[in-house]
């Protein structure tokens, strides 16, 4: 698809603000048009379902939403650090946040480990399929007592010959129920240094001691899917290792910079969406014979959200580009997560408050993001872990 830039107007929180070129723009205009055409008007359904259809994620993959990041030779776009975010801050304002989770996991939390860790033939079996949306991929680290605390897995991988034999648990895994690829961390070793011990391995749907133990019925981000995974003499052949045995732990702590500035830009997207939809309300309903608007307290708390949104924009894409030239971002990726992520709470409360009776009912937009976006605080590192992470390089 073509698509030519246009000029939009910064106050309605367009993104085109920032550090953005031609095909930054280009590329935000055309997830925009998708999120138009393909997901508002189908996703109340999708909701209901549990799932986003796997049609519409290969669409996605033939527009190239999917490869963005990834090289030319597998089908990929090779742009940077600044694309992600334009995809994941576009997705956020579909205000449907469990189909913009359902495509951010697969193309900048999961599949990440298959190009970064995976071998020059691991990636040419399956980085083109992830590209055009063939392979929907999902990635396995937390487990009912492990979350942020990596080093404290219990799935287990004994070698045996050829393979590795898994054994244990997965919980709370985004595209758990219909994935096809699965990166799973497992425990190889007994060192005494446990970042050492942590392996990663590429498991397809299908093999044998693998299964989806339940599907998850969760609070908000209802159109996407999420499982309990259970590992049972699981048979894993040793050229499934992705990366180096024993560097897994290496490999996520890594690409939880990549995750949570991407769930950051989301929230953003997420919050911007909210204030939209909250002015254009409080302007139109009436109380006491004016509209809301005319409220000196509705307007001021709405003007003080929108300039904590735009602040928090500018701080996503100012470590967006600086990730892009190389730098590191640790300490500046864990403020975007705390940020934003506690943001897009205070934003929601406000917005659902302005919108009274109405905000509170199931089926209004609002009520809806405001389910969603709870998660933004937990998931992909809670805002506490952030906020020391924070502190160690203050």
């Amino acid at each position: 698809m073509t698509v030519t830039a246009r000029e939009t107007d910064m106050h309605s929180g367009t993104g085109d603000t920032g550090p953005f070129r031609e095909e930054h723009r280009m590329l935000r205009d055309q997830v925009r048009r998708f999120v138009e055409e393909e997901i508002k008007p189908y996703a109340d359904a999708w909701e209901e379902d549990g799932m986003v259809p796997r049609d519409v994620l290969r669409k996605m993959g033939d527009l190239g939403f999917f490869g963005i990041r990834y090289p030319e030779e597998y089908g990929g776009s090779n742009m940077d650090t600044l694309a992600t975010v334009v995809l994941a801050e576009e997705l956020g304002k579909s205000t449907y946040s469990g189909v913009a989770i359902t495509a951010l996991v697969h193309t900048d939390m999961a599949s990440v480990h298959v190009f970064n860790g995976g071998s020059d033939e691991q990636r040419a079996a399956f980085m083109p399929g992830i590209i055009s949306g063939v392979y929907i991929t999902a990635v396995g680290v937390t487990e009912p007592d492990a979350g942020s605390d990596v080093k404290g897995i219990r799935t287990t991988a004994r070698r045996e010959g050829n393979d590795f034999i898994l054994n244990g648990s997965k919980m709370f895994i985004t595209n758990g129920v219909h994935a096809n690829l699965y990166c799973i961390a497992a425990k190889t070793g007994d060192s005494d240094k446990p970042s050492r011990n942590v392996t990663m391995f590429l498991v397809p749907k299908g093999t044998a001691g693998f299964s989806v133990a339940r599907t998850l019925d969760k609070h908000g981000w209802r159109s996407s899917d999420t499982a309990e995974l259970v590992f049972e003499d699981c048979r894993v052949p040793a050229a499934n290792v992705l990366g180096e045995e024993g560097h897994g732990f290496y490999s996520i702590m890594k690409n939880f910079q990549n995750e949570r500035l991407v769930i950051g830009a989301m929230a953003v997207g997420e919050s911007q969406a909210a204030l939209d939809l909250t002015i254009d309300y409080v302007r139109t309903r009436k109380a006491f014979g004016q509209a809301l608007w005319d409220k000196q307290a509705i307007r001021q708390r709405l003007s003080m959200l929108a300039a904590r949104v735009e602040a928090a924009r500018q701080l996503v894409y100012a470590t967006a580009e600086r990730d892009a030239a190389g730098h590191d971002v640790i300490r500046e990726v864990s403020m975007v997560k705390a940020l934003c992520g506690e943001l897009v709470n205070d934003v929601m409360y406000d917005c659902l408050q302005f919108h009274g009776g109405t905000g509170y009912m199931r089926g209004s937009a609002i009520e809806r993001m405001a389910r969603d976006a709870r998660v933004q605080a937990i998931g992909g590192g809670a805002t506490e872990v952030m906020l020391e992470e924070i502190a160690k390089r203050l």
